[in-house]
């Protein structure tokens, strides 16, 4: 005979939950829009955070103390996560888009203006004041010199002066222009011939 279970979440519902959490976040952090991402991974976050407090308090002894220590790992995660939201987010969405992205710049012909293939990445912002993330097909890994570069970072292949320059992997980076700064418009347009 078994000894009556307490009346409460099952393992596996708890573990059912929190595996829908993460795939809540892992979406959020593949949308198209940025902010509203952030936005969607902190509301899943703190959902699935008072819903384990709810769990912890209504739970008795040792699985209590087991509820409260999934919760502060949760937490830590989501802490990681919303403090470095531009990397995990960059690194999340190559790992899930990188082959969809990729197909799509390479169809491209070489541009015959020097600049690299890229296509639109990333964007956020609102008001009037967007700024936007490409990402570049770079063959000899030029733009791996400007990782480390404080803006303005200026470099051959780059149509004007760009903010940030991450590497996602062999000859594919993410850049990030200024504000209101879009490849080929604009301020833009210009093809630069210098580099740092």
């Amino acid at each position: 005979m078994q000894p009556d279970r307490p009346p409460g979440m099952h393992n596996w519902q708890l573990a059912a939950a929190i595996a829908a959490s993460l795939m809540l976040t892992g979406l959020a952090l593949v949308r198209d829009e940025a902010d509203l991402g952030a936005l969607l991974c902190a509301a899943v976050g703190l959902l699935t955070g008072l819903f384990l407090i709810i769990v912890a308090v209504a739970s008795p002894g040792r699985r209590r103390a087991l509820v409260f220590s999934i919760l502060a790992i949760y937490l830590s995660g989501q802490i990681l996560l919303l403090t470095h939201y531009a990397l995990i987010r960059t690194h999340v969405r190559w790992l899930l888009l990188s082959q969809t992205y990729a197909a799509r710049v390479l169809k491209q012909p070489p541009p015959a203006d020097g600049d690299f293939r890229h296509t639109a990445w990333d964007g956020w912002g609102y008001g009037g004041q967007d700024t936007s993330a490409y990402l570049v097909f770079d063959p000899t890994n030029s733009l791996a010199a400007f990782l480390d570069k404080r803006p303005p970072i200026n470099a051959r292949g780059l149509p004007c002066s760009v903010a940030h320059v991450t590497r996602l992997e062999n000859r594919w980076y993410a850049v990030t222009f200024y504000t209101d700064v879009y490849w080929g418009h604009g301020i833009c347009t210009a093809r630069m011939t210098r580099s740092n």
